[in-house]
């Protein structure tokens, strides 16, 4: 390439590790590719793992059919206790015992009851913005700001395992569905309050987790070997929508 940068499109799926931002992931590969026309068909949050759809180059042109698929998680949660963030890296604002008739077959009860259409209030800890201002830095600063509901559809919600006051789930859902006020909801259903403890985004659409790299695999591969692991844009997304 006459001695300049390679440049690369496609569609990356990559396994996102814990702790870390989906904006702190585009940086990092725009340093290893060292290009800047990078993006993500979908965040998650720091707490969350798993699969994330990544767009590049010509592909960011697509992100908008990408984002609107459906998704499917694992994930933890804790009742009796709430958080200002619906998840652990909050801080905890109400604490109440869980009563021994919260049980399993009263937490599934209330799962079935999330099923279906429906709008939800996005939580103040979210990149969402308002008036151009993320609502996660209104949030920080002590403050409530009223939030427009938005329509999402929750396919599946399954409890695996349950040892109060933890249990397991499983949930897929549609596109902007903050799983953590699920949780949240969850607990208020349920009289006791939650949080959720742990996440981990296993599909999206036809895209699995299984055999997806971790970004620390990606950041060791040689430039030479990344263009093999990306899928065209043709073969991700329809014809008729190029």
């Amino acid at each position: 390439m006459n001695g300049q940068d390679p440049v690369f499109e496609g569609i990356l799926l990559l396994d996102k590790p814990l702790g870390i931002t989906s904006h702190d992931i585009v940086d990092r590969l725009r340093r290893k590719l060292k290009m800047k026309k990078i993006g993500h068909a979908g965040t998650l949050d720091p707490l969350a793992t798993g699969l994330m759809i990544m767009l590049i180059g010509k592909a960011t042109k697509v992100s908008q059919f990408l984002i609107s698929l459906d998704k499917s998680y694992d994930g933890e949660f804790l009742l009796g206790v709430e958080t200002d963030s619906q998840d652990s890296d909050g801080k905890v604002v109400a604490e109440k015992l869980v009563s021994d008739e919260i049980n399993r077959e009263c937490i599934e009860l209330e799962m079935k009851a999330f099923l279906g259409d429906q709008y939800q209030t996005p939580p103040m800890f979210s990149a969402k913005k308002i008036d151009g201002v993320p609502l996660y830095k209104m949030a920080r600063k002590g403050k409530t700001v009223e939030r427009e509901p938005r329509f999402i559809r929750i396919n599946e919600f399954i409890l695996r395992s349950w040892n109060s006051p933890k249990g397991e789930f499983s949930l897929a859902s549609s596109k902007g569905t903050y799983v953590r006020t699920v949780l949240h909801d969850l607990g208020r259903n349920l009289g006791c309050g939650a949080h959720l403890t742990a996440l981990r985004r296993t599909k999206i659409d036809q895209f699995e987790i299984e055999g997806v790299k971790t970004l620390e695999e990606i950041e060791m591969m040689p430039l030479n070997d990344f263009q093999s692991i990306l899928i065209p844009i043709n073969k991700a997304v329809p014809t008729h929508v190029l």
